[in-house]
């Protein structure tokens, strides 16, 4: 396991972090057992499904080891309430219930028949689909979950860095660092956004937990990226919320990093402010700006350096440095006050059962000091905007989906 992947397993002992991957598909399938045999079957033709976690020895980093697919991995829920919002409701409690991957990688839910679920005139079938954040980033994870229901593309090649000796590795990303300052200092390459004061949605998630998704057709986003059109919609929907207290709005934005993926998770955070002050045209480019500059910081060889240097960690080193990890411990301040996780998960070729698939979403999760995130989906021309909350953070959710949705 690579370091960076084996950080997200450890890491997920103290703060959860399976992501739940939502499919909606137009209809009911004819034959479920069927529908859920081909999942498995496809499963099983994808080696990074077909496996396991053995974390042996506290001297090394665990082991993808391989493991069978097993059809109880895919489990139907009979919905109380089979309304579009009963089912999500229903989604938010199986977020109690994370996997252990050393026995069980990952698993499908099925409910079926759904109704109301957007853009579906009939009943509908909502596939939600379970991983754990070591397996995957969100490009990848996206990848699998199409090759789950029907496309023919193979996953993006890993190639893991080979191991190196940690000094020489330390020394050339302090060396590359220091280009990257000098770099800053003369104009090439902007600086980071850095840390901002802390908002509700920054307050340990407590009490009840909601989620919402919007929908709209790829031509309804007002702005030169959906990603950057859904950014400037949060900042008025919470600067309304917050007031005078929003004005130095920020979010996190987890970018692709450059080049062949060398880990399972090959990405990063990108912190764009959101300029609630500003109007609608002028944020809009604001935030392009910030997205453009972090992606170009990404490219800067001191990235690469410091990821080379960080795959080449001791595994009991790096298992040390989480065990200190003190999730309860309060930030002072923040690099976000949210996330805004966007993913294209290209056309809509899927299928479940021989249902059309009629959206996606992802709803990523909370932390100790996120209440609040954002997913953005695209599936053919549809558009899923996902919103995650804790009442801690946002007090009624349907009126910060309003509000988003008058945004948009």
């Amino acid at each position: 396991m690579a370091a960076v992947d084996a950080e997200f397993y450890w890491m997920a002992a103290k703060v959860p972090s399976d992501d739940f991957q939502l499919w909606a598909f137009d209809g009911e399938p004819a034959d479920l057992g069927a529908a859920i045999d081909e999942v498995c079957r496809r499963a099983r033709a994808c080696p990074d499904l077909t496996m396991r976690v053995h974390d042996g020895s506290p001297l090394t980093y665990p082991q993808w080891v391989p493991a069978p697919v097993r059809r109880e991995q895919v489990v139907c829920h009979d919905l109380v309430d089979r309304s579009w919002h009963g089912c999500l409701a229903t989604i938010v409690g199986l977020a109690d219930d994370q996997l252990d991957i050393r026995q069980m990688l990952w698993r499908v839910h099925v409910f079926t028949p759904v109704f109301g679920v957007p853009g579906v005139d009939g009943p509908g079938t909502v596939v939600l689909w379970q991983y754990p954040h070591a397996l995957a980033g969100g490009v990848r994870a996206s990848a699998m979950g199409a090759w789950l229901f029907g496309r023919a593309v193979p996953l993006p090649e890993v190639r893991p860095i080979p191991a190196g000796f940690l000094p020489w590795r330390a020394l050339d990303a302090a060396r590359t660092h220091r280009q990257l300052v000098r770099d800053t200092q003369a104009g090439l390459l902007a600086p980071g956004i850095g840390y901002r004061p802390l908002l509700p949605t920054n307050a340990p998630p407590a009490g009840a937990r909601s989620m919402r998704t919007l929908v709209r057709h790829r031509s309804q986003m007002p702005g030169p990226t959906v990603t950057v059109a859904v950014l400037a919609a949060v900042s008025t929907a919470l600067s309304d919320l917050f007031g005078d207290a929003a004005d130095s709005l920020g979010a996190e934005v987890p970018m692709a990093k450059p080049g062949v993926p060398h880990a399972y998770n090959h990405f990063g955070n990108v912190v764009v402010g959101l300029y609630p002050q500003l109007d609608w045209d002028a944020r809009v480019q604001r935030i392009a700006a910030d997205l453009a500059d972090g992606r170009r910081r990404f490219e800067h060889p001191a990235k690469r350096s410091a990821d080379r240097a960080f795959a080449a960690v001791p595994a009991p080193l790096l298992r040390w440095g989480v065990s200190l990890f003190d999730p309860d411990a309060r930030p002072t301040q923040v690099l976000g006050n949210t996330v805004v996780s966007s993913n294209n998960r290209g056309p809509a070729d899927l299928n479940f059962g021989g249902l059309p698939v009629a959206l996606t979403a992802t709803y990523p999760p909370l932390s100790p000091a996120m209440g609040l995130t954002h997913g953005v989906h695209g599936i053919g021309e549809t558009i899923a905007i996902s919103v995650n909350a804790a009442e801690s953070a946002i007090a009624d959710i349907d009126d910060y989906l309003d509000r988003l949705d008058a945004a948009l």
